[in-house]
């Protein structure tokens, strides 16, 4: 997540999308394509690098601390490749504002929905 903006009173409510692992791949390719196409406002580029930061650090807290994920998985009986996507407001924006965004993302990200 970016810092504060100035005049900001605290940390950005971050939002989990759980996404399979075939989501979180596609989202990445997406993110980075938009990135390398030089088309993408040079502030929508520094909230799309924390996604793909995102998706990163989704993979190692899962490592890390396995027990958390593995609980809701277990409730709610989806795949061990699924995990939590933490993005703020203006991340997620970035996201749905790609052109290239699969349908399939899309839906999952902007309704808030799970796998």
């Amino acid at each position: 997540m970016s810092a504060v903006p100035a005049g900001g009173t605290g940390a950005e409510v971050l939002v989990a999308h759980w996404l399979t692992g075939a989501h979180r791949a596609q989202l990445t390719g997406v993110v980075q394509e938009a990135l390398s196409s030089c088309l993408v406002h040079p502030v929508a580029a520094i909230h799309l690098e924390d996604v793909l930061t995102e998706l990163h650090v989704a993979a190692a807290r899962d490592a890390v601390w396995p027990t958390s994920a593995a609980r809701v998985r277990l409730a709610t009986g989806w795949g061990a490749d699924v995990l939590p996507v933490r993005l703020s407001a203006a991340e997620l924006a970035g996201v749905l504002a790609l052109p290239t965004l699969p349908a399939v993302l899309r839906g999952l990200l902007g309704k808030g929905a799970a796998v």
